[in-house]
């Protein structure tokens, strides 16, 4: 049961309301309608916003009500003190203002909901959403004044004290000023004020206390005065409130002194007033004040009246002093005694039948607990030992006491001074021994380890034994004489045993003593061949075959390539004319070949060459999206540094040409790194570029400035810097071309690439370090790739014409390639000779030799498809 309202949420005010309402509509709800979107969308939009502004209303005030208690679902104590304290007929309209409210809310938002169905335009939703709106603020609004109404209700509510009506009370009433306040603050830890003037209490007051391991309750109601119940103030309605709900015992407190400003007749004449209150509860009458007034010190009439009192109700009469606490306890115990009493009696009659029998939970409890009694009705006492009986009290002041270790602790100096012998108690055969100083170490070694009952027996007999030895002259024998050849044999291996392992933990220290070096595995360790060769020669074994085959294994094959086939196994014909012959049958360009340990990753796992082709398809439309991302691949996460717009903004200044190259740099990136439509933007984009290219290596020649389709000019040391630059963006976006599936698209592209080239190779004295030639090599793989597409994707009739056309411009710009780069090479060869270490040399030497052999590649593809198209000429 519910005896405390002190987690009600705060009731808000009318306009709180409204701002908590609508703002929670602006945020949760999408602010931005447009008038050209659908009507159905205008419409949805605007009744959203009434449906969730009408459930938002709804959720509040329905929290509100289900805070707040319900009068008919509550005691009836805690009913009649909220009417009582608020006026229950005014809780109840407040509460149904709120309800009422809350249905007109949910009609307003019907009916505009039907409305807004049938707007013709966003204007007209608009205002049927803010008619909805501004009518439910005004409902909103009427409510200021229940609202305000509950929070102050709310607010008194938590302030109550937490009263059980079901459990142990004791309930304390009488006449303002009487001692009431005074009895609960002794009596329990209740933080109740006392002060010598009525009507200090004006609410109730609860304080706690345990009795015979029960918690008990004891509330302090105000002071009644004796009127009618009609002329009652709030105050006084309290008392009475719980004086008539409550199951308790009453104590009625009385000052027979009169200090409380009250007559003793008056006091009883009260207790005749509300004695029908007390109907079926234990009554007690409490004079208080006892060490001012006592009942004996009463006028004999006033005596006789107050002892008809009692006798005639029934009523227990009990005397205190708050003051002197005379009897105090004495009054409590009494209450609590008779109240448990009177508890387990209403208990028992409840779970008893007419007939005297125990039913019900009573009955099922009562199962439970057996007590056993002794058999044939034999009683047995308690046995109480005599030496209890007998057992004098301790008396710090007998000086005939028992002496205990307390005493003997503060003889000797107290605590921290003395201290216990623990030695005194031990149980040893000889009572002498206790206080014998026994070291628990001797010699480094655990005493204990070598406690023995037979020790004495057994050292006794370790003497006669030694001196047995020394009679027979064992001791007497050198130690030369016994050691004989097996023994020195023995004796050898053993330290060479005992060297070998030494050996072997120094190792293990050396290899554990690594602190911040690399630890080499054992299988990437050199092992040398000449102390495998001593370890074997050591064992007695032959090294020579072993020796003989690693330096065979160890020659390297030479450096280049080989004119002739190096084939120690290849059967002689013909008297070694195989090898030229060999060598002249080779009708094909010479080309670098792969190892045939390997697999050809591009036929592998293929059935057909159908199914190779889908393969590789779908392999560049999966890479369709990282191409368009510039990513090299799926892990690829680098983030270009962004540009200081102080570096790259604003005009040319005097005395410094920095900007200028690197305002250029910012255009290049600018102008290539936008993003490109695949399906129809690479080839222009590839031709804008070419155009570029042509109009740099112009005005390079020209030792000019070379002027950008943007209006800016590039200084002539520039141009050269710029056309690699441009080749690099054209190389890019000619791969992009990979994922382009038209035919006519790859010959624009393919044309316009072949063409800036060789523009950009014919002006090669611009080139100024070996990445020319890496351009040079990008240019020839990416012709060659294309090619092949052409040659695989040529099932449709007019596609051949095009690629023998390619072809042949291939073939016939073979010696201008050929030309160029025989020059390139000769100048920069004999230039890097001189200026460059050897590294450098070996490096444009594997350029230049890749250089040639993907050129050679390429002539020679050129030169079969032309070589197909004479074989078939109708085709062509």
């Amino acid at each position: 049961m519910k005896t405390t309202w002190k987690d009600i949420a705060p009731v808000p005010t009318s306009q709180e309301f409204l701002d908590i309402v609508l703002s929670r509509t602006q945020r949760r709800l999408p602010t931005q309608i447009r008038a050209g979107f659908k009507i159905s969308r205008i419409r949805a939009f605007y009744m959203r916003k009434i449906k969730f502004t009408c459930e938002t209303f709804a959720e509040k005030i329905q929290a509100v009500l289900d805070g707040f208690p319900r009068l008919a679902d509550i005691h009836p104590f805690h009913k009649d003190l909220l009417n009582t304290l608020y006026d229950a007929d005014h809780f109840r309209i407040a509460l149904g203002q709120l309800s009422t409210a809350k249905h007109l809310i949910e009609t307003v938002a019907r009916d505009y909901v039907r409305l807004v169905k049938y707007g013709q335009s966003l204007f007209q939703c608009k205002q049927l959403k803010r008619a909805a709106l501004g009518r439910m603020a005004t409902i909103c609004k009427r409510l200021k004044d229940p609202l305000l109404y509950l929070e102050q209700v709310r607010q008194h509510l938590g302030r109550l004290p937490s009263i059980d009506p079901n459990t142990r009370t004791l309930l304390i009433c009488g006449y303002p000023n009487v001692g009431k306040s005074s009895f609960l603050k002794n009596i329990s830890r209740a933080d109740v004020d006392v002060q010598p003037y009525a009507f200090t209490t004006k609410s109730l007051f609860v304080g706690h206390f345990d009795y015979k391991m029960l918690r008990f309750q004891a509330i302090d109601t105000p002071g009644i005065l004796d009127h009618p119940l009609e002329e009652m103030n709030t105050i006084e309605m309290q008392s009475i409130t719980a004086i008539a709900h409550l199951r308790s015992a009453i104590l009625y407190f009385m000052d027979l002194s009169e200090q409380c400003g009250y007559s003793v007749q008056a006091q009883m004449q009260l207790f005749q007033s509300i004695k029908p209150l007390f109907a079926n509860k234990l009554v007690f009458v409490v004079i208080n004040k006892i060490d001012a007034m006592r009942p004996e010190d009463l006028d004999p009439e006033t005596q006789q009246a107050l002892a008809d009192m009692c006798k005639s109700d029934n009523v227990e009469m009990l005397q205190l002093s708050c003051t002197t606490t005379e009897g105090l306890m004495n009054v409590r115990n009494a209450a609590c005694d008779r109240l448990l009493a009177e508890r387990n009696a209403q208990k028992l009659k409840a779970g008893t039948n007419a007939s005297g029998e125990v039913t019900g939970r009573l009955n099922d409890v009562l199962r439970r607990i057996h007590v056993a009694q002794p058999m044939g009705g034999v009683v047995r006492e308690t046995f109480v030992p005599d030496v209890v009986k007998t057992r004098v009290k301790y008396d710090k002041a007998d000086p005939n006491r028992i002496t205990l270790m307390r005493d003997i602790e503060e003889e000797n100096g107290g605590a921290g001074v003395f201290n216990i012998n623990l030695k005194e108690k031990w149980l040893l055969e000889n009572p002498d021994w206790r206080e014998d100083k026994m070291p628990e170490f001797l010699d480094g070694k655990n005493v204990y380890d070598f406690v023995d009952p037979e020790i004495e027996s057994k050292l006794a007999a370790l003497e006669e034994e030694e001196a047995r030895l020394e009679a027979e002259g064992y001791y007497d024998k050198s130690e030369d004489e016994v050691e004989d050849a097996e023994d020195a044999d023995i004796r050898y291996k053993a330290e060479l045993i005992r060297e070998k392992r030494q050996l072997i933990r120094n190792e293990a220290k050396m290899r554990k003593s690594l602190k911040n070096r690399a630890v080499i595995p054992r299988s990437k360790k050199a092992v040398q061949l000449e102390k495998m060769e001593r370890g074997l020669e050591a064992l007695g074994h032959d090294s020579t075959s072993i020796s003989e085959r690693a330096r065979a294994r160890s020659q390297s094959r030479p450096r280049g390539r080989s004119e002739a086939v190096e084939d120690a196994d290849m059967m002689d014909v013909d008297g070694g004319d195989a090898p030229a012959k060999h060598r002249n049958s080779i009708s094909r360009a010479m080309s670098r070949t792969r190892s045939v340990s390997r697999m050809n990753r591009r036929e592998d796992g293929v059935s057909n060459e159908v199914a190779r082709t889908k393969a590789e398809r779908l392999h560049k439309l999966g890479q369709k999206k990282m191409n368009r991302s510039a990513r090299q691949g799926e892990g690829d996460r680098h983030t270009t540094a962004s540009l200081a717009k102080w570096l790259t903004a604003g005009k040319r200044g005097n005395g410094s040409t920095r900007s200028s190259s690197l305002s250029f740099s910012v255009l290049l990136c600018t102008k290539y790194s936008t993003p490109v439509d695949e399906d129809d933007g690479i080839p222009v984009r590839i031709h804008t570029i070419a155009d570029d290219i042509s109009n740099v290596n112009a005005a390079d020649s020209a030792q000019n400035g070379a002027s950008l389709p943007d209006g800016d000019t590039a200084a002539p040391l520039e141009c050269s810097t710029l056309s690699e630059g441009l080749i690099v963006e054209l190389i890019r976006f000619f791969n992009l071309c990979d994922a382009v599936d038209d035919v006519a698209q790859h010959r624009d592209a393919l044309n316009a690439i072949a063409n800036a080239h060789y523009a950009a190779l014919n002006n090669h004295e611009a080139a100024t370090n070996v990445d020319m030639y890496t351009i040079y090599l990008d240019v020839l793989t990416s012709l060659d790739d294309h090619i092949e597409w052409f040659r695989l994707n040529n099932t449709a009739p007019r596609n051949v014409p095009e690629i023998y056309r390619l072809s042949s411009n291939v073939i016939a710009r073979e010696e201008e390639l050929t030309a160029i780069e025989r020059d390139i090479r000769a100048r920069f060869g004999a230039e890097l000779t001189e200026n460059a270490g050897a590294e450098m040399v070996v490096q444009f030497e594997d350029v230049t030799r890749d250089l040639a052999i993907n050129r050679d590649g390429l002539l020679a593809r050129c030169r079969a498809i032309l070589g197909m198209a004479t074989a078939t000429p109708a085709s062509s």
